[in-house]
């Protein structure tokens, strides 16, 4: 709206210039439509570079994330650069998902990593983006593209103790590794590991509170499982 009112006021200015019959004329509506055309001028100036009328809207989503393996509770990033800040961290938002999901690399982006004792994996997205202050800014600059410009994005990803931070090349050439454990002996070996490994965990729990449920040791079994992976894979980045 303002870009139109723009060049009407430069269209009227030429047109009192050229045609007004008399000089009277030619300077009032020179003069009314020379401070439209500098005052729409500045206006869309101010809101281009000091985003006037327009003010920070913040918002909050939190949503549930899963690892991007079906069988490894994985936190997978992506470095970008050797800094180490402009990781993209990858996920899903469902179990199964055929396309995984990524962080943005800009410089409007932070990314940051809490590890809790929760089971579930979330993802925090708070973002502040410029919004109209009202409908009257909305239309006056309507087709200007600034309504929801990014001014910051902050993605806290909130991780169980058992997901284990790896990159996508650490993650190619674990699952390398992994292929030399397929064969039945290799298979026996860890599976009788993990059962003693979640055994221990299971009756050290029940020793020291014999009330424990079924659900809860069952919950605690699966727990333990997912610690020992946890193990299995910080050992195997180790060593290669």
């Amino acid at each position: 709206m303002i870009t139109i009112i723009m060049f009407l006021g430069a269209i009227a200015f030429f047109a009192a210039i050229m045609f007004s019959p008399s000089n009277r004329t030619r300077w009032l509506l020179g003069m009314i439509s020379g401070l439209i055309f500098v005052g729409s001028t500045l206006m869309i100036t101010a809101n281009f570079h000091e985003h006037w009328g327009m003010k920070q809207v913040t918002t909050t989503k939190t949503q549930k994330i899963y690892s991007t393996s079906s069988q490894m509770q994985l936190a997978l990033y992506q470095p970008v650069g050797t800094s180490g800040k402009d990781n993209v961290y990858i996920y899903q938002t469902k179990p199964r998902q055929k396309t995984p999901q990524h962080t943005q690399a800009n410089e409007f982006t932070t990314n940051y990593l809490v590890w809790t004792d929760s089971d579930q994996a979330t993802l925090t997205v708070k973002e502040t983006r410029w919004r109209f202050k009202n409908d009257f800014y909305k239309v006056l600059f309507a087709g200007s593209k600034m309504d929801g410009n990014l001014v910051s994005r902050t993605n806290t990803f909130r991780y169980p103790k058992t997901f284990v931070k790896i990159s996508v090349k650490q993650a190619q050439a674990l699952k390398k590794q992994a292929q030399a454990l397929k064969s039945p002996a290799a298979q026996a070996q860890l599976k009788a590991q993990a059962a003693a490994y979640v055994t221990a965990r299971v009756q050290a729990a029940k020793q020291q509170n014999p009330d424990l449920t079924e659900a809860q040791l069952q919950k605690l079994a699966q727990q333990a499982q997912q610690e020992y992976q946890a193990q299995m894979i910080k050992k195997m980045m180790a060593a290669k």
